[in-house]
């Protein structure tokens, strides 16, 4: 599922991982953008590139000014003003499941479109 795992130390510390193209129809690339906290805040930003398009989701825990501490951006552009309050769950295994599944979900939706 994985084409690369990569720890990127630009500005603060993440974890990209490239997702592998077979995976998607057409001519997708994938990725996600993931940073954990020592405090268990987290941001996990999925995207999708296309010649004529991004698409986009991010799930977040951190305080914020725009929704409660859990939250995430909906598609297709992952926008703040667009953010709804959510509930992750409290250990990050669990989060990243959660992501995990639904990426899975989108393929699975993507697959059928085509």
């Amino acid at each position: 599922m994985f084409e690369s795992v990569a720890l990127v130390e630009e500005g603060k510390l993440y974890l990209r991982v490239e997702l592998a193209d077979d995976y998607y129809p057409g001519d997708a690339s994938a990725r996600f953008e993931i940073r954990w906290y020592r405090n268990d805040d987290f941001t996990v930003h999925y995207q999708e590139e296309r010649q004529e398009s991004v698409w986009k989701r991010r799930w977040d825990r951190h305080p914020s000014s725009h929704n409660a501490r859990d939250h995430f951006h909906p598609p297709p552009d992952a926008s703040r003003a667009d953010a709804e309050d959510a509930q992750w769950p409290p250990d990050h295994r669990d989060v990243c499941q959660l992501v995990l599944d639904y990426v899975e979900e989108r393929i699975e939706t993507l697959w059928e479109r085509e």
